[in-house]
């Protein structure tokens, strides 16, 4: 019998991080509700053994059921029948068995029938669900919609909503439309109040929505008539029950098939304003999308071990020339590289997520009672750097995702541009993964900032000063090395003080700062467990020629050059 988690013992690894305990005692106020609920820990050994026991059912269901029913979905896909979607046969068992299982609402509280688990292991079992099924995790993973709810939303709502998503009904995210994709601000379905019927009504169409006949939705609708920008902007609950909406269409996508992208029309559909109007985009999506883009980057990190196994496989079994072509050095330096990009982009999806655990923990702790000085220092730090790493671990995570999934194409030769092998679906499948959530280049806009203020340089000075052993120092002396070379690029590209400029370099800097971080990763993982040398060594060789290579182009380089790439727009 597979399981994707237990033959996994990277996770088991990160999942036991020595900043876990905090998270754990802090999440749990300090065990408090052991005596209230059977199932809640009485200690983080009873903690982190819950985790690693439903993580391990997890993997039993990715290994067996999801795993297995992916290329059937794959070919079959959903459908629209009378306005509504029908999920393929496959993705309807992946749903049950994950129900019985009690595997939704993992990290909402007890007093709503969740699990309330941090967001570590959470991110963890999307990472395994990923590698079975990256489309499926699509239709699992909204649950994650249930965060803004549990922060937002008033307590009649929390108790209204959130036990239905513990009890297994899906969600989706209606943000997007025709003429307003990633600019939000554009957003123009109408939410009018209807004082006959003592409710919102939402009217216009969506598009591009993820599971968009999902039970529960969020949905970003236009509540201040005459407004045109962000500050018009509210969010709201749609329940499913109540009508109003129907499916256009399913897009007819290269890969995920068998989650639905959806088209929807909005006629007079009833919805509850989430918390306060005005604040929809400027607050509530904004935290809804930070949460969505660590999913992907979960998804990127499934995808690609996913990839590296099926490359690892073949490439073991293939014989040409009299042996298997994993003897081969072009072969074998592909398959060294995708496990070390593989192993780092782990490494900065579990950094950013314990980041977010403790952010997301304290803020919750705040609306319990007063937090104190160091409390409330330690907040304010961690939302810091789950807002550096998230727009990192989203960004580089998906474009190595990318990268894995077509050397795992390549290995296969000819095979893998055929049907017959599980890398055809995962090529098409990871494409979408650098696009959607916010694109890479938008990344990039995000992260930039933490490049031109040092907040990254701050970060890695904090890497480099932690104490490893004797035989690692010279990898340390490498990125220090690395460092300067990129501090001096960084005081380059500012100096010149030209927005246009730095937007120029935005993603040589962001990529060099992404790389120095994930290497400081991968050798603090090092210094805790042998087993990563190889993938540091590997990774630590790959970001040197990165960060030179950028660090050449950015020296040889001046506001005069822009004016050859610009396009003529005649």
């Amino acid at each position: 019998m597979a399981n994707f988690y237990t033959d996994n013992k990277e996770l088991k690894f990160h999942l036991t991080h020595p900043l876990m305990e905090k998270i754990v005692r802090l999440k749990e106020r300090n065990f408090e509700e052991k005596d209230k609920y059977d199932y809640a820990p009485m200690d983080y050994e009873d903690a982190i053994d819950s985790f690693d026991q439903v993580l391990e059912v997890v993997g039993d269901i990715c290994g067996n059921i999801i795993g297995p029913n992916a290329e059937g979905i794959d070919a079959e896909g959903p459908k629209v029948v009378d306005g509504h979607v029908v999920y393929a046969s496959g993705t309807e068992k992946n749903i049950e068995a994950l129900r019985k299982a009690g595997l939704m609402g993992m990290s909402l509280p007890r007093k709503y029938d969740g699990l309330n688990f941090p967001i570590v292991p959470y991110i963890m079992a999307a990472d395994i669900v990923s590698r079975a099924d990256a489309g499926f995790v699509n239709i699992w993973g909204l649950q994650d919609c249930a965060e803004t709810i549990n922060e937002f939303a008033s307590e009649e709502q929390k108790a209204k909503y959130l036990p239905r998503v513990c009890a297994g009904e899906t969600m989706a995210m209606d943000l997007t439309e025709p003429d307003a994709g990633s600019d939000l601000q554009a957003v123009q379905l109408k939410a009018t109040w209807s004082e006959a019927k003592g409710t919102w009504l939402l009217n216009g169409v969506k598009r591009f929505i993820t599971n968009g006949d999902g039970d529960i939705s969020l949905v970003l609708a236009r509540s201040e008539a005459g407004t045109k920008d962000g500050r018009g902007l509210s969010m709201y609950i749609y329940d499913k029950k109540n009508g109003g909406v129907t499916v256009r269409r399913i897009e007819h996508k290269m890969g995920i098939i068998g989650s639905p992208t959806c088209e929807l029309v909005f006629k007079d559909a009833p919805a509850e304003l989430v918390g306060s109007r005005k604040m929809g985009l400027i607050k509530y999506v904004m935290a809804l999308m930070n949460g969505a883009r660590l999913g992907i980057a979960a998804q990127s990190v499934g995808v690609s071990e996913a990839a590296y196994r099926e490359a690892l496989a073949y490439a073991k079994e293939r014989m040409q020339f009299g042996k298997a072509i994993i003897r081969f050095p072009a072969v074998y330096e592909m398959l060294t590289t995708m496990k070390a990009k593989l192993d780092a982009s782990r490494s900065l999806l579990y950094e950013t997520a314990r980041f977010v655990d403790m952010y997301k923990t304290y803020m919750h702790i705040s609306e319990e009672r007063k937090l104190d000085n160091e409390e409330r220092d330690e907040m304010k730090k961690y939302q810091k750097l789950a807002d550096l790493f998230t727009p990192l671990a989203k960004g580089i995570s998906s474009e190595f995702c990318n990268q894995l999934a077509y050397e795992a194409v390549q290995i296969h030769g000819g095979s893998g541009f055929m049907k017959d092998y599980p890398v055809e679906r995962i090529y098409r499948d990871a494409r979408i993964t650098s696009i959607y959530e916010g694109t890479t280049q938008l990344q990039v806009v995000a992260a930039i900032r933490g490049v031109t203020t040092g907040a990254y340089l701050a970060q890695i000075r904090e890497y480099e000063a932690q104490k490893i052993s004797p035989e690692l120092e010279s990898i340390r002396r490498t990125l220090i090395i690395l460092t300067e070379e990129y501090e001096e690029a960084v005081a380059k590209v500012n100096d010149t003080n030209d927005a246009e400029f730095i937007d120029f370099h935005a993603r040589r800097l962001v990529e060099m700062a992404g790389y120095i971080i994930m290497s400081y990763l991968l050798l603090t993982d090092t210094n805790r467990d042998s087993s990563f040398l190889r993938s540091t060594k590997t990774f630590v060789k790959f970001a040197k020629a990165q960060v030179k290579a950028h660090s050449e182009f950015i020296r040889s380089s001046s506001i005069d050059d822009l004016g050859s790439y610009k396009f003529e727009l005649n």
